[in-house]
């Protein structure tokens, strides 16, 4: 049976980014991949924003790992010719309830030490004539990437680090070694190769590729959920240079402008939980008649919003490990320290600020493994 140092499960942005640590901290380490291309599930169906870190508990992972693996993207990005733009965000309130909410954002940002400032309605249409509110906090850290030429940059790393991807290579299950025994990965094809380590960065499969490693208490597997957002294309230019985003409502971020790297403008995600109960079974067909919904939320922060100018354009599927109705957890980064497994790492639940933090992800996924 052929053996090698690290095998991660998933070539998304995470997933990459985790073999790339492996890989340069001497590990040899294969990336394995079911698709016939890398990052094809959820790394390919976002919104592609350098998130700045403005929204999550401070303390928590998400702050924490979003913070850094920022600095760390802007880096890779300036270092690798990674196509990217550092173009800010507004996050508007139209009210006191709202405005209330942006100075409970405004907190968190400080605690987590991410920059932000406090603009009054006038200031907020100074940047965007267009945009209707009465105050914005306005986050010069955010901004936008090409999220394929991220992954493509970070498989160049694992490679020159001797590493490899191996595409179509979809894992069955594993039998998880105990006792200075490697684990050993079993393929859909019939092949096996052992490992040391092994990380599962399976994203949407994640959970119910754990629920079938032999040696794994299920006690350490969530429940998954799968909550679907669509987005819709905006036919002709955008009046906005910079992200528009809502006051916050609970775990969703509402309906926000973000911008490409080609200036064309998308609206979305909204939030539609999807009843099933396997990734395989997911619909990503964006239904036309869910944008009558976008106009009425998007026309509170621009009211010039015509008729007929949203395009049903795609759709991604966040993998979360709440429900409807609960508090969105933190990250959850299973080391050999939650499970008692050695050399085993699970990442469930690593939707928004996924991306974002991929490179820190990486790094924390290191210090996991460490003895």
């Amino acid at each position: 049976m052929d053996q090698v140092d690290a095998i991660v499960i998933g070539a998304g942005a995470v997933g990459l980014a985790v073999a790339r640590a492996l890989a340069q901290s001497g590990r040899e380490t294969i990336v394995a991949e079911a698709q016939t291309a890398i990052g094809q599930g959820v790394s390919s169906r976002n919104s592609e924003v350098i998130h700045a870190g403005l929204y999550y508990a401070p303390g928590s992972l998400k702050a924490r790992l979003c913070v850094r693996g920022k600095a760390l993207l802007y880096e890779l990005c300036a270092s690798h010719g990674v196509g990217h733009r550092n173009c800010g965000k507004l996050v508007v309130g139209n009210g006191d309830a709202e405005a209330a909410a942006l100075r409970t954002l405004q907190d968190r940002a400080i605690a987590n030490g991410v920059p932000v400032q406090w603009l009054e309605a006038s200031e907020a249409r100074a940047l965007e004539p267009d945009l209707r509110c009465t105050a914005a906090l306005f986050s010069p850290s955010t901004g936008i990437v090409d999220s394929h030429g991220f992954m493509l940059a970070l498989q160049g790393d694992l490679e020159k680090a001797g590493g490899m991807v191996a595409l179509g290579s979809a894992v069955e299950s594993a039998v998880l070694g105990r006792g200075g025994r490697p684990h050993v990965v079993r393929f859909a094809e019939g092949s096996e190769v052992a490992a040391p380590v092994v990380v599962n960065s399976a994203s949407l499969h994640a959970c119910g590729l754990a629920r079938r490693f032999d040696g794994l208490d299920p006690r350490f597997v969530p429940r998954e959920y799968f909550s679907k957002g669509n987005y819709y294309a905006l036919s002709g230019r955008p009046p906005f240079s910079h992200l528009v985003y809502p006051a916050p409502a609970d775990a969703w971020l509402g309906v926000h402008l973000t911008l490409d790297l080609g200036g064309q403008a998308k609206f979305g995600p909204d939030q539609e939980w999807l009843d099933v109960k396997r990734a395989e079974d997911i619909d990503y067909t964006v239904d036309p008649r869910r944008a009558d919904g976008f106009y009425a939320e998007v026309r509170r922060y621009w009211p010039g919003l015509a008729d007929g100018a949203l395009q049903p354009s795609y759709s991604g599927v966040r993998p979360k490990i709440h429900g409807p109705g609960e508090k969105a957890p933190d990250f959850r980064i299973d080391g050999p320290q939650s499970h008692g497994v050695p050399g085993l790492v699970n990442l469930f639940g690593i939707e928004s600020p996924g991306l974002t933090s991929a490179l820190a992800i990486g790094e924390h996924v290191l210090t996991l493994l460490e003895p």
